[in-house]
């Protein structure tokens, strides 16, 4: 076989932001491999030409998941299916009346090594489906006990590997040449082998350390039948089940999707450079570089990372590194694939998040990953925002928009279940609950009422959990949620996108009453959010008000300005005549009235919410007074002075009308 390298495209050099070498622009390089039988094919550089890419998926149609093709060709192959669903169910069953035969004889289950050994053994013989199962469940210690935790732990990369020859050979097919040709140095045996692939510490002949990832033997044909075979369980739960009212086949196929999307591994490159582009600025996240003319569909070379697995706190701590930390920095990274950019990491388990030697945060295994659209991220964000304010109305909407509830649902009953739920017995804030007992709550709650759940939630779910589920074995009181309100609540000050404008404003009104409260809870927790800053906040506050978008809080905000500066003159003027009767003897001028209890709570908010700008990064009197004096001069502002001053203005000449009438 013959291996030439096409000459390069004209594109100027860019530099890589990752380590300051230079790299092509977005047109790729290719290696043309030639056959001895003269045909050529393709290996994709770069995941910049899409075309190229729309013709490798057109000419290899088994990297896409196709449920009609797949049942097709097993509907023909029926003994074939039978002998599956036996391997599945003979160990299986074997295993559970082992569990129930040891609690009849008094053994401990939860403590037996033995049979958390056997559990592992059994979930690595059933193949890749059942070892994502088991994946999920080691980053669970809410859920699983430690002895069996630790031994799912194992599945993470600990998997039994597949002969060296057959790795090579694979690499040979896939790059265009044997390993020892394409590589400086490859490890002898491989470092770590996971459900799809195992993965060798290589050096290539640049001196750029590397890890090469090498894709399983028969591995489309051992998940094609299980999902075709848990595809068929789900069809006919969904229909004799009547009680089941969300849509299995279609969250089985948003899983069947993801998977064989991490069956490609020129998928994965691309996911990972995409990641790279989105989150790769934010403060120490990391994400390894692709070496692109060392990657095909079952090779993907990357660059390697030394790091620590977030689980193993006492070996991050011996290195000076808060565990914890690194924790905050995914819950905060995970908040913007979600809810900001909606591409996130599908699979966060402990092996693919690592703790690197100086302190940050490195995303491995870009296989999995998943999208949201924008209507729903701004869903999830009102969700949370009704969660911790206990708007439970709301919260029922929020579920109408996110599609588990039809619009023609009777929302009457739901609420009061919602309220239920959220109540903590012991008072405690909605901020305190944990992801997973809010999932178990409303599973419980989603077979009472006409639920739904959408083929997208199990991902975002799957997500959650699982990064929760590290963070518990942490810190067993840490908080997704309370840790995702401050970057919530900057997203609803400052973000301009109509939806959260019309959620702050649903928040901070009711019944056309301004919520002094809210605000300032949202101020306090948004000055804890990493990116928020006074100075940005102050311009787009003004810029909002300004708008047409911004008119009703801006009429409600007048209201309550004048109201706030009726109160502070009722109270001048009540110590002003208060002092000139008592102190200085004159009786005869009356005693003004001072301001209201109401209009008096409304002057401690307002002295609350100062102090808390006051707090708040970016604050700086000196380039305050510089930001206002270029406001002063702004006529969006000037007009919004000149509203405030008439209105102040109306009132006071009203009230004196109304006294000199009652005179």
């Amino acid at each position: 076989m013959i291996v030439k390298t096409l000459p390069p495209n004209s594109r100027p050099i860019q530099e890589d932001s990752r380590n300051g070498t230079n790299r092509r622009g977005d047109e790729p390089d290719v290696i043309d491999i030639v056959p001895e039988d003269g045909t050529s094919s393709l290996v994709v550089r770069s995941p910049r030409l899409l075309a190229a890419q729309k013709v490798r998926t057109t000419a290899q149609p088994e990297t896409l998941y196709d449920p009609v093709g797949i049942a097709a060709h097993y509907q023909k192959r029926k003994v074939q299916v039978l002998r599956r669903i036996f391997a599945v169910l003979g160990p299986t069953l074997s295993f559970v009346l082992g569990l129930w035969s040891d609690s009849k004889r008094g053994i401990v289950v939860k403590n037996d090594r033995r049979r958390a050994t056997q559990l592992r053994v059994l979930l690595t013989q059933l193949g890749p489906a059942y070892i994502k199962i088991g994946q999920a469940l080691s980053t669970r210690p809410d859920l699983v006990p430690p002895v069996y935790l630790e031994e799912l732990t194992k599945l993470q990369d600990q998997l039994p590997p597949f002969a060296n020859e057959i790795a090579y050979q694979f690499i040979k097919e896939e790059l265009g040449a044997p390993p020892e040709e394409v590589y400086a140095e490859l490890s002898a045996q491989p470092i770590a082998a996971a459900s799809l692939g195992q993965v060798y510490k290589g050096k290539l002949k640049t001196g750029e350390e590397v890890a090469i990832k090498v894709q399983r033997p028969d591995l489309r044909e051992g998940i094609t039948i299980d999902l075709y075979i848990l595809r068929n369980l789900a069809a006919w739960v969904q229909k004799k089940v009547k009680r089941v009212r969300s849509d299995l086949v279609g969250i089985l196929d948003e899983l069947g999707d993801r998977i064989f999307e991490e069956m490609d591994y020129i998928h994965e490159g691309e996911n990972a450079e995409r990641f790279f582009e989105l989150y790769g600025h934010i403060k120490d996240v990391y994400i390894p570089k692709i070496y692109w003319e060392y990657t095909n569909r079952r090779v993907l070379t990357m660059e390697w990372i030394n790091g620590t697995k977030l689980t193993q706190t006492e070996e991050i701590s011996a290195q000076g590194i808060d565990a914890r930390y690194l924790i905050e920095v995914g819950v905060q990274c995970s908040l913007r694939q979600l809810l900001e950019h909606g591409f996130f990491h599908a699979d966060p388990h402990p092996g693919n998040l690592l703790a690197t030697t100086d302190g940050k945060l490195a995303y491995l295994d870009f296989g999995m990953m998943s999208e949201i659209k924008p209507p729903q991220r701004y869903g999830l964000i009102e969700a949370i925002v009704h969660v911790v304010n206990r708007d439970f109305e709301g919260l029922a909407k929020d579920y109408v928009k996110l599609d588990f509830l039809s619009p023609e649902t009777d929302l009457t009953p739901i609420i009061p279940a919602f309220a239920r739920v959220f109540a903590d017995a012991q008072g405690a804030s909605v901020a305190e609950l944990n992801i997973k007992s809010i999932t178990d709550e409303l599973s419980a709650l989603m077979y009472e009422y006409p639920f739904r759940v959408p083929p997208y939630y199990a991902l975002i779910i799957r997500s959650l959990v699982t990064l929760e589920g590290i963070a518990i074995y942490i810190d067993p009181n840490f908080k997704v949620l309370s840790e995702a309100y401050p970057y919530v609540s900057k997203r609803l000050l400052t973000d301009p996108a109509p939806q959260l404008r019309a959620s702050l404003q649903d928040l901070l009104f009711k019944d056309g009453r301004f919520r002094w409260n809210r605000l300032e809870n949202l101020l306090k927790n948004a000055r804890n959010s990493q990116d928020y800053d006074f100075s940005l906040v102050l311009n787009q506050g003004i810029e909002f008000l300004s708008s047409e978008r911004g008119a009703f809080i801006r009429d409600k905000l007048v209201d309550e300005s004048v109201n706030g500066l009726d109160a502070l003159g009722k109270n001048v003027l009540h110590n002003f005549t208060s002092l000139l009767r008592e102190r200085v003897g004159l009786t005869a001028v009356n005693k003004t009235p001072a301001a209201t209890v109401e209009q008096q709570q409304t002057l401690e908010h307002i002295k609350r919410i100062l102090g808390i700008l006051r707090e708040t990064r970016g604050f700086d009197p000196v380039q305050l007074a510089s930001q206002i004096a270029q406001l002063l001069v702004n006529s969006d502002v000037q007009r919004l002075g000149q509203q405030i001053a008439n209105r102040f203005t109306q009132k006071a000449v009203a009230r004196l009308i109304r006294q000199l009438l009652a005179s």
